[in-house]
């Protein structure tokens, strides 16, 4: 029994060293356990962090139109916009000028079918001075003629013998006259589609040209080449020179069709003189 009381004390220092001894160990081994489980709380804000940046960068840019234009800088927009009222104004020529030239032809047609059909200078000068066909172009032509012709009898010159040939010149002068004017009475507008047509797109290409000059200057302000950054200023820029193309090229194809239309009515005018004067000949001719 007191062998066994001795043994006790020895049991009980053996044991406080292994403890002591263990200590350090699980010290270590729980503080290489903490710095992980510390970095993975703090690596999931970072991934929301990037990720909540990714889709904030992601909704600050609107790629449509609307929302290009309403991103784009003062001079850009000033651009679009003058080129967006230019083709308005455009395509109001357009519907002005077809309905102009639509109701020119069909009263042109109407009054050359009741021309032919007059029998006398008195009958062609009371048909084109007719409220039917005021403002008609050539109307207008046969009324100052045949005008010419009343004033010249009227003053008691022989216009059917030796004065024939100096009234029907003096008629024809009063053709010309009228002539001079129609060109700039049908041509009205197409100064405008001309003008639009041919600097439209450089209008746009100078929108382009700033607008993408400003791009770059915030790349350098923000030290970033990030596509994602990048590609909607640009894309901005690159409208300008969209809508300068979209504004121009209609206006060169409505010119270039009004143009035809008048060369048309044009040469109709030159036969139309000739046959008016082969007409008065005639009637003077005749003794009217």
């Amino acid at each position: 029994m007191l062998e066994h009381k001795k043994h006790n004390p020895l049991i009980a220092l053996i044991g406080a060293a292994a403890l002591f001894v263990s200590v350090p160990t699980f010290a270590a081994a729980a503080a290489a356990t903490s710095p992980a489980a510390a970095e993975a709380p703090a690596a999931a804000p970072a991934e929301e962090t990037a990720e909540s940046s990714s889709e904030a960068s992601k909704g600050s840019h609107d790629l449509t139109v609307a929302g290009m234009f309403a991103q784009a800088v003062p001079v850009v927009k000033v651009v679009m916009i003058g080129l967006v009222l230019a083709s308005i104004i455009s395509w109001t020529i357009l519907v002005i000028k077809l309905l102009f030239f639509a109701g020119l032809n069909k009263a042109t047609t109407n009054y050359l079918e009741g021309f032919r059909g007059a029998r006398s200078i008195a009958d062609i000068n009371r048909l084109s001075t007719s409220d039917e066909f005021a403002g008609n172009p050539l109307a207008d032509m046969a009324a100052v003629a045949t005008e010419e012709v009343q004033i010249s009898k009227q003053a008691g010159l022989a216009v059917s013998g030796e004065h024939r040939d100096s009234t029907l010149h003096r008629a024809s002068q009063s053709i010309n006259a009228v002539q001079a004017g129609l060109a700039k009475r049908l041509s009205g507008g197409l100064v405008f589609l001309a003008s639009v047509g041919s600097i439209g797109p450089f209008v746009g290409l100078f929108g382009t040209v700033y607008g993408i000059m400003n791009s770059f200057i915030g790349i350098a302000n923000t030290n970033t080449t990030n596509l994602a950054v990048v590609a909607p200023g640009i894309a901005e820029a690159l409208l300008a020179t969209g809508l300068g193309l979209v504004a121009a090229i209609p206006a060169v194809v409505m010119y270039n069709v009004f143009n035809s239309a008048i060369a048309a009515y044009g040469t109709r005018s030159e036969q139309f003189v000739s046959e008016l004067m082969n007409s008065l000949s005639r009637q003077l001719d005749k003794g009217a």
